[in-house]
């Protein structure tokens, strides 16, 4: 018999959402987070673009809350639209003063007004970033914080397998008990026991072929959810992101939407500009439109990519607005201040997902779903971009506020069944499993 781990909150995913979560609980709750990898390896992590948030004066909630809609083909829930933008204000007040270093109209001042870029479907400039890595500036800033905390232990190099439930031993009632998790070090599955279990998993993207996101991305948490009885929604609705790079060793390597929004074109490889002929804000329509547009054109001619430029611009304005994606193109022999560069669509994001309520309440009692994972309806059938780390902010504190009012009624689960070993075979099932896995992202990718 193995000792089995006991939490007050158990957090399965180490990105934005889980992490946001741990800092907004009570110091004095016990809390376990679970990472797959590495605690960044995550979605988070390689975020470019940023989170829109109304943080000018010229900007409005309406405003914002009317581009989301629009995006989502009107099929967001207008109650959680308004919730996520009205709440994003705060979001981000929370994380300058968590020290996040977001970007600065004059670098040289560190109090002066945040440089606030554009990107398809707003219509203002309401995306603040830290230069084109905001996903790696937010995550190193939470973990950092996240390890400071003495409530809170990170056990990397776990996954979740299964989430153990009342029903599941048994009894009538479905209430989320823990879940079985393996050490990859150890090689074993061990108990996790908590008061109130969170899946903060992210999307499945990794079930294309082409894909932005990094190889973590396996929908395990929708999985868990789905096969202990919540309901699944949306899940059709797979955003791909417009502009990957194309290049056999880029592996997954995104052009922020910000290069369009700061007046990069998408050309034919003749040179030939074409989003004007599919919408009238032509390099800034929404990403599902710019994709389906690109899509387009490399079937019509057989093309195996299409270009972005943004050459016009002067070489320092790229190199400040853009280091990271410079650098990693330079590195592949493209220089994008002098020459167009090769992108084709990726999948990137699951709009779907578990269905939740503003409180991040699954079908399950004991049972929440934050981020990616979850489908809150902020995004429809298509996410506005830098519409998802709002969410998981946003969600993750509203789910904080509800689980802080329901510890202290919520007793602890008793012990619970070890894993049972049978269920595993040494066979040849990991070859199947590779050969499946491919077959299917290939099919879906058709």
């Amino acid at each position: 018999m193995h000792l089995q781990h006991q939490y007050d909150v158990l957090i399965v995913g180490s990105g934005a959402a889980g992490l946001t979560l741990a800092l907004r609980l009570p110091q004095e709750t016990r809390i376990a987070i679970l990472a797959k990898g590495p605690v960044q390896e995550g979605n988070t992590y390689y975020a470019q673009g940023g989170i829109s948030a109304v943080l000018d004066h010229k900007d409005s909630i309406e405003s914002h809350i009317a581009d989301t809609m629009n995006a989502g083909a009107g099929l967001c829930d207008p109650q959680a639209v308004h919730f996520t933008v009205e709440n994003g204000p705060e979001a981000i007040q929370w994380l300058v003063e968590l020290g996040v270093p977001f970007t600065r109209r004059d670098e040289k001042a560190h109090q002066g007004e945040f440089h606030l870029t554009r990107e398809g479907g707003h219509e203002h400039r309401r995306v603040i970033h830290a230069a084109d890595s905001t996903g790696k500036a937010l995550e190193t800033s939470l973990v950092s914080a996240v390890r400071a905390r003495d409530n809170i232990d990170l056990f990397e190099q776990h996954i979740a397998v299964d989430l153990i439930t009342t029903e599941r031993l048994g009894g009538k009632e479905r209430s989320c008990l823990g879940v079985y998790v393996l050490d990859r070090g150890k090689g074993r599955v061990e108990v996790f026991r908590a008061k109130l279990s969170v899946l903060a998993t992210g999307g499945a993207s990794k079930v294309y072929l082409y894909t932005s996101n990094p190889d973590t991305s396996t929908g395990d948490g929708i999985a868990m959810a789905w096969r202990a009885g919540c309901r699944v929604a949306n899940m059709e609705f797979n955003q791909f992101h417009p502009t990957c790079l194309y290049h056999p060793q880029a592996k997954s390597f995104l052009i922020s939407e910000a290069v369009r929004g700061e007046g990069g074109k998408l050309l034919l490889p003749d040179g030939e500009p074409f989003m004007q002929r599919f919408d009238p804000r032509a390099e800034l329509a929404p990403r599902d439109i710019v994709a389906r547009a690109i899509d387009h054109e490399m079937k019509r001619y057989g093309y195996d990519h299409v270009l972005l430029d943004i050459s016009h611009k002067p070489s320092a304005f790229i190199e400040k607005h853009f280091p990271t994606i410079y650098r990693r193109c330079l590195e592949l022999g493209f220089d994008m201040a002098r020459q167009p560069i090769p992108v084709v669509p990726a999948a990137h994001y699951t709009c779907g997902g578990v269905p939740t309520d503003l409180k991040g309440r699954s079908d399950i009692d004991h049972l929440y779903v934050i981020g990616e994972s979850a489908c809150t309806g902020l995004h429809g059938a298509n996410r506005m971009a830098s519409n998802s780390l709002l969410e998981c902010l946003v969600f993750a504190t509203s789910t904080a506020t509800d689980i802080a009012a329901r510890l202290a009624e919520t007793g602890a689960p008793p012990e619970l069944p070890e894993w049972d070993e049978s269920q595993v075979t040494d066979s040849d099932e990991e070859v199947v499993v590779s050969h499946n896995w491919d077959e299917l992202r290939r099919f879906m990718w058709d």
